[in-house]
């Protein structure tokens, strides 16, 4: 395996840590696990001692040809992105980023991915494993470095979404892929209809497509793959040339569109695949399709029930990203049903009995 030389910033400060957790779970202190903290604005607020994992960074090991990279989680996101780029290699789900301090722990933790999420995967599809500080102060390890690891319970996918609510997370192991040899992004004029009967007729036939979005009267579609491949698709579908930008910006949240009014919130909708617009009282500019339709980003001044209503009718939910917005009125969470809860119950107890990682994070009863 190919190491990567450490270079000032690369820090392993995982014994410091372990010892503030030690001490958090012996005086059942609670813990707010922060990284670069910009992604505080997801989830319910946490009140309790920071555990700082942002000089815990660099990269540990680094292998291009097994396309495998071991990180400590408070490295920045930008570094370990330009890491990769040097080899023509990329994080597959393109998780956002919200600011110069994002990490891939915070990345990880919230488990959120960007547009090329629907057709290359989440971002637990590619973690392979990680080192996590328990409840106890230990540093164990879980998973390994290759995609077949079927032994025992899968917790390090597990902690992808967690939030921190189950561990502290100190090193993960992605596998990484290749950036595409070709890329195209296109914009359509269509209305929105017209698109999702568009984009389920394309997603029905092996096309190089990485991304897929509508807003305002304009489908927005990337192509990526060999070069004949994406040549041949973009000559058939025609439509007006987009700065590859586009994604970028609409994966860190920059577009204009995400500029909101007084009294409006940011609500994030998950659908099935192939859901119609919903009946909401908002105007259509105030919601943008992405991930084909599946996923969708509402701006409005609606109460949280009306929405949720609305999305559970569907077969979906949606999660608020600014409760602030209503006053802290709105839970950022959709409820669970009495089954899964019991087991978000049950797995909390087991990997955090005394409460201290994130309480209150995900739902404020655990």
């Amino acid at each position: 395996m190919t190491d990567l030389a450490i270079h000032s910033a690369d820090r392993d400060i995982a014994d410091t840590l372990c010892d503030q957790v030690r001490t958090a779970y012996e005086t059942r202190t609670p813990l707010r696990i922060v990284g670069g903290d910009t992604r505080a604005f997801y989830g319910r607020p946490v009140e309790g001692q920071a555990l700082c994992l942002a000089a815990h960074s660099g990269i540990v090991s680094y292998d291009p040809v097994e396309l495998v990279v071991t990180v400590r989680a408070g490295t920045r996101l930008d570094a370990l992105q330009s890491a990769l780029f040097e080899h023509h290699q990329m994080l597959p789900f393109e998780p956002p980023v919200f600011g110069e301090q994002s990490t891939i722990g915070g990345a990880v933790a919230t488990g959120l991915s960007g547009p090329r999420r629907p057709w290359a995967g989440a971002a637990r599809d590619f973690v392979l494993g990680t080192r996590v500080i328990t409840q106890e102060g230990k540093l164990l390890r879980f998973g390994g470095e290759v995609m077949k690891n079927v032994a025992g319970y899968d917790l390090s996918r597990l902690m992808a979404g967690a939030q921190g609510t189950l561990g502290v997370l100190a090193d993960i192991s992605f596998k990484v892929l290749p950036i595409p040899t070709a890329s195209h992004c296109l914009r359509l004029s269509m209305g929105v209809d017209d698109a999702l009967g568009k984009l389920a007729e394309l997603g029905r036939q092996p096309l190089p497509i990485t991304a897929a979005a509508w807003h305002a009267g304009e489908l927005f579609i990337r192509l990526e793959g060999g070069e004949s491949s994406v040549k041949a698709t973009r000559e058939r579908l025609g439509g007006e040339a987009l700065d590859a930008e586009f994604w970028t910006a609409l994966r860190d949240h920059t577009l204009d569109f995400f500029t909101l009014t007084e009294g409006q919130a940011l609500w994030r909708l998950s659908l099935p695949p192939h859901t119609p617009p919903l009946s909401l009282d908002i105007a259509e500019t105030d919601i943008f399709y992405d991930w084909a339709g599946c996923q969708r980003w509402v701006k409005a001044a609606l109460d949280a029930k009306t929405l949720r209503d609305a999305c559970q009718a569907a077969g979906g939910h949606a999660t608020c990203y600014t409760p602030e917005a209503q006053g802290g009125a709105a839970e950022p969470f959709t409820a669970l049903n009495a089954v899964v809860e019991k087991y978000h119950r049950n797995l909390k107890t087991q990997l955090d009995a005394h409460g201290i990682f994130n309480p209150g994070r995900l739902y404020a009863a655990f």
